[in-house]
C-alpha cells in the first residue's frame, strides 16, 4: 500500500494513500471508487464508463456554491469519460479535468492546498 504526505494542513478531506483497487482518506477506505468535495469523502459505487452520470455525481456531492470544476479519475489509465457526459458538464458549465485515478488522488491535495473549490471523481484502481 502506498501512502502519501500531507505537508499542508487545509480543511476537508484528502487522499492518504492506495489500496489495491482504491483510496484511502485518512483511515477509511474507498475501493470500488471515491467522491471528494471540499467537505466529505463518500464510497462510490462507480458504474462502467458508458453508464457514467454527472448530475448522479453532483447530487451525491450536494455541494454549494457550485464547484469549479470535476476532478476525474479515471481508473488505471487516463481515458476521457464518454462524450454524453462531457456534453452534459458543458451544459452545467463545469469544467472536466481528466487524469488518471492515481495522478487525480495527487491533483486533489495539490489543489485543496491552494483552497480550490472543485469535486472529485475517482474510478477504482482495476
Amino acid at each position: 500500500m502506498v501512502e502519501l504526505r500531507r505537508d499542508v494542513d487545509f480543511e476537508g478531506p484528502v487522499v492518504t494513500g492506495f489500496t489495491p483497487n482504491g483510496f484511502k482518506v485518512g483511515p477509511d477506505r474507498f475501493d470500488d471508487g471515491l467522491l471528494l468535495s471540499p467537505e466529505q469523502a463518500q464510497s462510490w459505487d462507480a458504474p462502467a464508463r458508458d453508464d457514467l452520470n454527472l448530475a448522479d455525481i453532483i447530487a451525491a456531492l450536494n455541494l454549494s456554491p457550485a464547484p469549479e470544476f470535476l476532478l476525474f479519475g479515471s481508473g488505471t489509465k487516463m481515458e476521457q469519460p464518454p462524450a454524453a457526459f462531457r456534453r452534459a458538464a458543458d451544459v452545467a458549465k463545469l469544467g472536466i479535468e481528466v487524469m488518471d485515478s492515481r495522478a487525480a488522488a495527487r491533483a486533489w491535495g495539490v489543489l485543496r492546498a491552494e483552497e480550490r473549490w472543485v469535486i472529485g471523481a475517482f474510478m477504482p484502481l482495476r
